[in-house]
Parts: structure tokens; C-alpha cells; sequence
């Protein structure tokens, strides 16, 4: 079967765009079995193809790659298997990737940071890609060149960029680890878990969210109840003194469950909560809703832009928020997902650096990360573009400590806005939460990070 079959056909279901079917959950082969979910996000994956081999070691094209994240790791992948003679460099800075998808259960001490760690040995044995460790410190969008810290440079046919994101400054905050974002899965993770079990029981526990867009997961919403879940049993008189300050008017994801959760919980949620500065010595966060001082925990949380390397390029051509002086992300074409940058057409920007409607979650970095590899292919062969592609995201929230809910949504192109556009048909979300989604929501991490890594 070609990538397009494969890529419509599995649009259908909440999976992931590519060659990686899925198979019926058992549960759903009982029609009679009742539930308040109208679907069900889906789980066992059937086995990936080989990659498609070089006839006689010909190399017919080169691309870089640079970021080894969930989009980097799978176009590095999905280039070798769907291309015919095409050599793929991956350039990473670590040895190893760290999922930030279920990095807010070290926090409660569910899972640890080994159980979340992915290193790129399969993607150099069993798919031939070439892995550098290093880092890039420019690139030629024209000449189409990379250069390494190490003075080396190289060259390609095409780059495909995915360096994640920058954190914004906050006035006040001197030391990131005093109130730590812990949204980049890692150091930061692991301390915040510790001001959490060293905390005065009876101290409040804040946490921020900035204006949308931001990358998620982690969800800031599922993590405030995962933390209020804890705190029950490990700080009890701090359970009650939960606030999430979101800079937004409301909600974002998951309105009606998160809803509900919040007031299970006992959480504060304070909407419009655009932080002006903080002081560290008192843990104090002051807001345009209020200031709210003398904090036990503060999980702060700042506003996203494309990483540096998009900027220092001139990439960030998208995405304003109230007060910004420049763009935050990269626009691209939504059916290449190459720059829209004049002159910069050989360069492609998946992942949470570019600026579509898409989540900027990991799985939709998996799905934007087939539909790139789809388009360099054809554009080396000479070929158009997919005109339709069709992506699609699954998204578990951790209610509890044992519970969960989902949210579901596919994403179709439009030519009228040249856009990914979310459609009704195969979105939606759970109503309520239970252990069951909890137990699927395991499976599904497993089988989307075999897809990229293994």
C-alpha cells in the first residue's frame, strides 16, 4: 500500500497518519458493552514496514535533520523507510530523548525519568540514519547548509527543522529554579518533584499557564489535578490550596471535564492571570487578576516561541500574542510544511516551532512529521505534493492519580485557507473520566513512541 492509502486510511480513526495501522480494541468488539464514550481512542499497532532499501548503496539525496524530538526522530525514521536512496542525517544535542508526554506522573512519582528516556540506536541500526550529536549554530536556508559548533558543515538536498521551543523571560524570576516551568522534560522535572516532598504542609501550591499557543503535553490542567490528587494524601492541608492562574479567558482543552476536575479537586482557577513580574525571595507571583504571595510551590509556567534556531535564521515569520514586538513562530506551507520565508523553500518546520492550528503536542509532531517526509519524497522525485493530507491527535488527561480522560481530533487540509483545519468527524472527547482510559492511555503512550523510536 503507497504513503497517500496509508495516510487517509488510518486519518479515519484517532492513529497516527502513516503506515502504522491500528488494530480494534477488544472492548469494542462487544457492541452491547454501555458507555458514555461515543468513541475511543485506539491502541495496538500492527507492525512497522522495513526501510526501503538503497540499490547498491546509491545515495540519490541527502536531507538534515535537526532536533531529535518526536518530530525529529520520526521524519529521520519515515524518510528512510518511504525514500528511495535517500541518505538522512539526524544532528541532536543529547545523547537521548526525554518524552515530556507523561512527565507530570514523575511528579507524583508514577513513573521515573528512565521509564520516559528514548535514545536513536534503532534509528541508526535499523534504519541506516545518521546520527551526530552536536550542535547547530546556523544554517544556509539557501545553500542549504548546516553549520555544527564544531566548525564542521554540511550539506543537503533539503533540512528539516524541529527545535522544539523558548521559554519567555519573566520579570522577577533570576533563577528558573526557583519556580520551575518543568515543561521541558528533565532536570527541572525531577525538582519540582522535590519542592513538592519538601514543602510545609499547609503552603499554597501555584501553578501558571500562558497565553495559547503553547506545547502541551505536559497539559497544564491535567497536571494541577494530578498535583491536587497528591497532595490529598501526601500534604493534605495543602490540597486545599491549589491555584492555577491562567493568563487565558477560560479553559482551553477539555473545558467540561476540567471543569468538574477542578472542583473534585478543590482547585482555584483564577482566569485573565497575566503575570506582570515575581518575587523569588517570597515565592510571590503578581498578576493582572491578583497577586498571590508567600508560596510553598510555584510550577511557572511561561509563554512559548519557536526555539532560538528558527529565529537567529529568520524563520519566526507567524504567530503575534498581545505585546510582542516580533513573531513567535514559523509559518509554513501546510502541505510541505516548508518554510514560507522567501528563499527559504528547502527548508522544512515541523513540530511545535511551526505555526498551524494543530496542537503543539507530540502527537501531532508524529503526524506532521509523516506528512513532511511524504512531501520531500515527492518533491525529489519530482512529484506534487499530497493535495489532501489529513492529520490526526489523541491527547490522555490524567484526572487522578489512577483515572483519565481523552480528547481526540482530526485535522484536515482546506485549500480554500491553505490551512489544517479541524473537522467534526473523528473529534471529540470523553465525557467523565475512569481507570480504564487510564489503563488505554499506557498503551497508546507505548505504541506512539515505538512509532517514532523504535
Amino acid at each position: 500500500m503507497d504513503r497517500r492509502n496509508f495516510l487517509s486510511k488510518t486519518s479515519v480513526a484517532l492513529t497516527v497518519a502513516s503506515p502504522l495501522a491500528w488494530a480494534d480494541d477488544d472492548r469494542e468488539k462487544s457492541k452491547s458493552k454501555k458507555s458514555s464514550e461515543h468513541s475511543k481512542p485506539k491502541t495496538k499497532p500492527t507492525p512497522a514496514p522495513t526501510p526501503t532499501p538503497t540499490p547498491g548503496g546509491t545515495v540519490k539525496s541527502r536531507v538534515i535533520v535537526i532536533g531529535g524530538g518526536m518530530a525529529g526522530a520520526t521524519v529521520a525514521k519515515y524518510l528512510r523507510l518511504w525514500g528511495d536512496g535517500i541518505a538522512v542525517t539526524l544532528v541532536e544535542r543529547n545523547s537521548s530523548y526525554v518524552s515530556n508526554i507523561m512527565s507530570s506522573m514523575v511528579l507524583t512519582g508514577q513513573r521515573t525519568m528512565a521509564s520516559l528516556t528514548y535514545n536513536y540506536n534503532k534509528l541508526l541500526t535499523a534504519y541506516g540514519v545518521t546520527v551526530v550529536q552536536g550542535d547547530v549554530v546556523e544554517i544556509d536556508p539557501v545553500g542549504v547548509k548546516v553549520k555544527l559548533a564544531s566548525g564542521v558543515i554540511l550539506t543537503a538536498d533539503r533540512i528539516v527543522m524541529a527545535p522544539g521551543i523558548e521559554f519567555d523571560a519573566v520579570q522577577g524570576l533570576t533563577d528558573p529554579n526557583v519556580m520551575p516551568h518543568a515543561w521541558q522534560a528533565g532536570a527541572q522535572t525531577t525538582l519540582l518533584a522535590s519542592q513538592l516532598n519538601s514543602m510545609t504542609d499547609g503552603a499554597p501550591v501555584v501553578l501558571t499557564i500562558p497565553l495559547v499557543p503553547y506545547r502541551c503535553p505536559p497539559g497544564p490542567y491535567e497536571r494541577a489535578c494530578l498535583i491536587a490528587d497528591w497532595l490529598k494524601v501526601h500534604k493534605p492541608q495543602s490540597a486545599a490550596k491549589v491555584f492555577v492562574l491562567d493568563a487565558n479567558a477560560s479553559i482551553v482543552a477539555e473545558a467540561t471535564n476540567f471543569t468538574n476536575a477542578f472542583a473534585l479537586h478543590g482547585i482555584h482557577y483564577v482566569p485573565n492571570a497575566v503575570i506582570s513580574r515575581v518575587d523569588q525571595a517570597t515565592k510571590s507571583v503578581f498578576t493582572s487578576a491578583g497577586n498571590f504571595e508567600n508560596n510553598g510551590v510555584v510550577n511557572l509556567i511561561p509563554g512559548q516561541r519557536a526555539g532560538k534556531l528558527i529565529t537567529t535564521a529568520g524563520l519566526n515569520n507567524a504567530t503575534q500574542l498581545p505585546g510582542d514586538s516580533a513573531f513567535r513562530f514559523a509559518g509554513v506551507n501546510q502541505l510541505t510544511y516548508a518554510s514560507t520565508v522567501s528563499g527559504a523553500g528547502k527548508v522544512h518546520i515541523i513540530g511545535d516551532a511551526s505555526a498551524t492550528a494543530q496542537p503543539k503536542a507530540g502527537h501531532i509532531a508524529n503526524q506532521e512529521a509523516k506528512v513532511c517526509a511524504d512531501a520531500i519524497i515527492r518533491s525529489l522525485a519530482g512529484l506534487q505534493p499530497d493535495p489532501a493530507p489529513v492529520t490526526n491527535s489523541a491527547c490522555y488527561s490524567t484526572i487522578t492519580m489512577t483515572q483519565a480522560g481523552w480528547l481526540e481530533a482530526v485535522f484536515q487540509y482546506d485549500p480554500a485557507t491553505a490551512a489544517m483545519v479541524a473537522s467534526a468527524a473523528g473529534s471529540g472527547a470523553s465525557t467523565g473520566w475512569n481507570t480504564e482510559n487510564f489503563k488505554d492511555m499506557n498503551t497508546w503512550f507505548n505504541a506512539l513512541m515505538a512509532d517514532s523510536f523504535a
